[in-house]
C-alpha cells in the first residue's frame, strides 16, 4: 500500500453520533407533520437502524431521498439553495445541515485519538493521506478537530458538487482521491464506517478495505467487502 484513503465522520472523527442526531432532529419534525396532514401514525427516524441503512455516508440529498422513499414518501427535488423549510429533497437536507452546523459549533469536534495516533504513524511511513467525505463540511470540520494538516488531499461534498461525482457507494470520490494523490486504487488501503463507503472503496478495486466497527455493524461491514474490521485504528499498529 502506498496510500490511505479516509472516511470522515466515525472513522477520525466523533461527529457520526451528531449527524445522526441532525438527521432525528429534521426527519422527526418532518414526519410528524406528514402524519398530522395524512392522519396517518406518526413514526419516528430511528437514529441506529434507520441512519446506518438510509443515509450514514451518502450525500445530504441522497440520503435525504433514500430514508424518505423508504417511507413511501416522494418529495420534488427542488434546488441546492432551497430554504430550510421548503417541503423539498435539497430543503429537508438544507434543514439537516443547518441542525448539524449548530450542534458542531456548540459542542466542537473531537477526533478519535487512535485515528491521530494512526495519522500520524502513516505520515511518518511516508504514505500518502487522502480524506473522502460525502459532507460539505469537511473543511469545517478537520479544522474544528485540529487535523487538517494530516491529509494531503480532501474530496468532500462540495467536489462531489463542482465536480459532479457520484456519492458512495459508487466509488466515485475514492477513485477521485486516489488520482490526485497520483496512486493506483490496488495500492491504496480504503478506511469506512459506513457500508456504502465500504461498497464504494471494494466497487472501486481498492487494494485493501478496513472496516472500522463503532456501532455493532461488524459482520455488515465484512459482508459488504471490508478485508478486515476493527473498533479503533490504533488496534492496526497494536498488531505490528
Amino acid at each position: 500500500m502506498r496510500a490511505c484513503l479516509f472516511d470522515l465522520d466515525g472513522v477520525l472523527t466523533q461527529t457520526a453520533t451528531v449527524h445522526a442526531a441532525a438527521w432525528k432532529e429534521i426527519f422527526d419534525s418532518f414526519l410528524k407533520e406528514q402524519a398530522a396532514e395524512s392522519n396517518t401514525p406518526y413514526v419516528a427516524f430511528d437514529a441506529v437502524s434507520d441512519y446506518d441503512a438510509y443515509v450514514d455516508g451518502k450525500s445530504r440529498a441522497d440520503g435525504t431521498r433514500s430514508f424518505l422513499l423508504s417511507r413511501s414518501i416522494d418529495l420534488p427535488e427542488g434546488d441546492v439553495g432551497d430554504r430550510v423549510d421548503a417541503k423539498t429533497i435539497n430543503g429537508v437536507g438544507n434543514a439537516k445541515n443547518a441542525i448539524l452546523i449548530r450542534r458542531i459549533r456548540q459542542d466542537g469536534v473531537q477526533a478519535y485519538p487512535g485515528s491521530v495516533r494512526y495519522l500520524r504513524a502513516v505520515r511518518s511511513a511516508g504514505l500518502h493521506t487522502a480524506v473522502v467525505s460525502s459532507s460539505a463540511n469537511c473543511a469545517e470540520v478537520l479544522l474544528a478537530a485540529g487535523i487538517a494538516d494530516l491529509f494531503e488531499t480532501r474530496i468532500d461534498g462540495a467536489t462531489v458538487t463542482a465536480r459532479r461525482l457520484s456519492g458512495k457507494p459508487a466509488p466515485d470520490t475514492y477513485l477521485a482521491a486516489a488520482a490526485e494523490l497520483g496512486v493506483p486504487p490496488a495500492d491504496a488501503a480504503v478506511f469506512e464506517d459506513a457500508l456504502s463507503g465500504v461498497q464504494a472503496a471494494r466497487s472501486g478495486g481498492f487494494g485493501f478495505v478496513v472496516g472500522v466497527d463503532r456501532v455493532g455493524q461488524a459482520v455488515a461491514l465484512r459482508s459488504n467487502g471490508a478485508d478486515i474490521v476493527i473498533s479503533d485504528l490504533a488496534k492496526l499498529l497494536d498488531q505490528r
